[in-house]
């Protein structure tokens, strides 16, 4: 598969302040590729450098294998979709959707046709004599992604677009954008704060904070292997739970800082007295209905949403348990959980990098 998008050792600086820091990413043709973070990481300043609508400050930024020094953003063939749907509130959906081919000296029969075209694709043919005021978010959003369409770019370029919608039809959309993607065969780089969206939706994820790079890979790479604390309490819903702890005399096993220091075998050999991390991900940590448990933890808060229960434990820290099945659990009740050794993630608590 070939680079559709190169990045190499990419700088932004505003002033004094460095945006972007030494960013080298490589965006195959043909995958949808996800820049998560929390705000300020830097994914949003990347995307509008690739769109050309910031300048970088060094480094080689190449488009279908040409390199983009200079070049404006109406010459890079990439086509952006962004969160405020930036559509012409006096033009219908077609006009709309037409808008970039007749200024670009496309025909008014052939522009109709692509328009025609594309609104099939987006499920946008019943609407197109209607104006943006006359349509839903979903709607909006859908003419937002025809209109970048339409134009065929080498890729598109996606700020956040689902953020304005309610929880619901963001879920339905970002179905649609993926299906989308699929059926077009297009190369695809989506920013989100949503971790979520970015898991359930990319091929490969990136994981950005504070301007760098901190992991990439796909999905489950990043959830099954986080390279850091950051990516681990990032990545993944409920969060990671983390715990202080201690290497025990055995080398094999760690002492949590909790109520009773209760010791979990690790499954693997460290240094006796190592100071770690522990980090646990609710959904690994196994209510037990009897018999040897790791963990006996006085419950706090139970919260059920009918699938699921999550239970919040009475212990500092507060540790967070996914439980799927039923159970009649409440406040002040005691609970014995298991956990397999495979699960247990270890940190360095200085510098976060995982073990």
């Amino acid at each position: 598969m070939s680079a559709q998008i190169e990045l190499s050792n990419i700088e932004k600086h505003y002033g004094a302040f460095h945006a972007l820091k030494n960013v080298s990413l490589t965006i195959e043709k043909g995958s949808f590729v996800a820049l998560v973070g929390p705000s300020g990481c830097g994914k949003s300043t990347l995307l509008r450098s690739i769109a050309g609508l910031e300048t970088i400050s060094g480094g080689t930024l190449k488009i279908a294998g040409a390199v983009m020094t200079g070049v404006p953003p109406r010459k890079r063939d990439v086509a952006m979709v962004f969160q405020s749907y930036a559509l012409y509130p006096h033009m219908t959906v077609e006009e709309n959707l037409t808008y970039s081919l007749r200024l670009h000296g496309v025909g008014k029969a052939e522009a109709k046709a692509k328009a025609a075209e594309v609104a099939a694709t987006t499920g946008l043919s019943a609407l197109l004599k209607r104006y943006p005021r006359e349509l839903s978010g979903g709607q909006r959003q859908r003419v937002a992604m025809g209109r970048a369409i339409i134009r065929n770019p080498k890729a598109f370029l996606f700020d956040e677009p689902l953020s304005n919608l309610d929880a619901a039809l963001r879920v339905h959309m970002r179905k649609e954008i993926r299906a989308l993607h699929d059926r077009l065969g297009a190369t695809s780089v989506y920013v989100t704060h949503d971790q979520i969206e970015a898991m359930t939706m990319a091929d490969h994820v990136v994981v950005m904070r504070d301007g760098v790079i901190e992991q990439q890979g796909s999905p489950l790479e990043l959830y099954d292997t986080p390279v850091s604390k950051f990516v681990a309490g990032f990545i993944g819903s409920p969060a990671m739970n983390f715990v202080p702890g201690t290497i025990a005399a055995d080398g094999q096993s760690v002492r949590l800082e909790l109520e009773g220091n209760p010791v979990l075998p690790l499954g693997r050999t460290m240094e006796v007295g190592r100071q770690v991390m522990v980090g646990l991900r609710p959904e690994h940590l196994v209510i037990a209905e009897g018999g040897d448990v790791a963990l006996q933890l006085p419950v706090a808060v139970v919260e059920s949403t009918g699938s699921m229960t999550y239970v919040a434990t009475n212990t500092t820290p507060e540790l967070t348990v996914v439980e799927t099945r039923r159970t009649h659990l409440q406040a002040g009740n005691t609970i014995g959980i298991t956990i397999d050794p495979g699960h247990i993630h270890m940190f360095d608590p200085t510098t976060g990098l995982a073990i």
